[in-house]
């Protein structure tokens, strides 16, 4: 039973919206709403209590004549779809997440284009394709020349959520920011159907030369930031692109996969080398019995990797590592750990191997940030995080 929600996979899904609060998202009475709405119910329940809340704020929306008003219930409904369609993960595409995902970014794109200085869609060139992504000026130094930091996304979170969680904090410091999805993200997984793949240091460089067209942008002064698993894919961008001045990586992620790992879920290494070695009969008695496992493993790994399988899912997971790279890395580097995510808990072993100029900075359950990404104070997390970029791109 979950703090909002019966189902504890709900609840960790609808969690999310707690670290929006500081910046503009919708109250934490909304949880309690919807999670009442969706009591005991599925995953349909779930999708579609969530939605009902982002078609009431759309309503609002549209019988209010206050532009600022408007502009907020806009994006709050935009949260409200994106959270919708999380247990519909998986290979084929969920009719209802995509129709969901459609609805959540006409949402954000009004809502947008409602700001005090409006920000529209932008196109990143990529590999004769485009990735989606957003500019968002420094706020009330739209015009000046400034620090610019680029946040890139992690196994499950869209620009919406990202915008939220990273984008409106970096720009009320003063901070240039441009953020986007890329291969396995958001539009490019759900629309396109194009997988995530571990070097991002190929996907970096596009978004840096794009980044470098952009106006009032330090160019001396570019700096990458990921969150979730996009801790792992900041630090691999950061090792094969010098342009960038910083880098942070919330958390600290050397690898998707290991060996240890796959040991704790009963694989062997050397079987996923091996074709019919029974990978997938193996863990399909453990995952019956653990829907977040399922979830993550089957529904979220199987699909954002474009795998076929378990045995391909844990071969393709194996090769996003930091493995012969981290030497690379040149510029000033931030690791985040937090107490109670365990993804994190590498960070030290990463800190220890970087030959950059490097910090770990470590929260605290007890300051309500120990969980993944800080959620449970974002505020928090963005303050400290934005101090040290501030201070190593001397920005005032």
């Amino acid at each position: 039973m979950g703090r909002y929600f019966a189902n504890d996979l709900h609840d960790e899904f609808a969690g999310w919206l707690i670290g929006y609060a500081d910046t503009g998202g919708p109250g934490l009475g909304l949880l309690e709403s919807v999670g009442a709405a969706v009591g005991t119910g599925d995953d349909a329940a779930f999708n579609a209590a969530w939605m009902a809340a982002g078609d009431r704020f759309m309503g609002e929306a549209a019988a209010t004549g206050r532009q600022e008003s408007r502009c907020r219930l806009t994006l709050w409904a935009a949260a409200c779809y994106a959270t919708s369609y999380h247990p519909l993960f998986g290979a084929p595409v969920d009719p209802r997440l995509q129709a969901s995902f459609r609805k959540q970014m006409a949402a954000f794109d009004a809502g947008l284009a409602l700001l005090p200085h409006p920000v529209t869609p932008l196109r990143i060139p990529f590999e004769g394709t485009t990735l989606p992504g957003y500019f968002l000026p420094a706020a009330g130094r739209e015009d000046e020349t400034r620090p610019l930091l680029i946040v890139t996304n992690g196994y499950d979170a869209t620009v919406t959520e990202m915008y939220f969680a990273c984008a409106v904090a970096a720009s009320r410091r003063g901070f240039h920011c441009l953020f986007f999805d890329g291969p396995g993200q958001g539009e490019m997984l759900i629309e396109h159907g194009i997988p995530i793949r571990p070097d991002w240091e190929a996907v970096i460089r596009p978004v840096v030369d794009f980044a470098l067209t952009l106006p009032n942008i330090d160019p001396a002064r570019i700096a990458l930031s990921g969150w979730s698993l996009g801790g792992y894919l900041a630090l691999r961008g950061a090792s094969g692109e010098p342009r960038l001045a910083a880098c942070i990586a919330d958390p600290g992620l050397r690898a998707v996969m290991t060996a240890e790992q796959l040991t704790r879920f009963g694989v062997k290494l050397a079987d996923l080398a091996k074709p019919g070695s029974g990978v997938d009969a193996a863990m399909e008695a453990m995952l019956k019995t653990k829907p977040g496992l399922y979830w993550k493993l089957v529904q979220r790994g199987m699909w954002v990797h474009g795998a076929k399988s378990l045995g391909d899912y844990f071969n393709a997971a194996m090769k996003m590592t930091l493995e012969g790279r981290v030497g690379d890395i040149r510029c000033p580097t931030l690791l985040t750990m937090a107490e109670d995510d365990g993804l994190s808990h590498g960070a030290e072993a990463i800190l220890a191997e970087l030959t950059c100029p490097k910090t770990l900075m470590k929260f605290a359950t007890a300051e309500g940030a120990g969980g993944h990404c800080e959620m449970g104070n974002r505020a928090l997390a963005s303050l400290r995080m934005l101090d040290w970029l501030a201070d190593t791109l001397h920005a005032d």
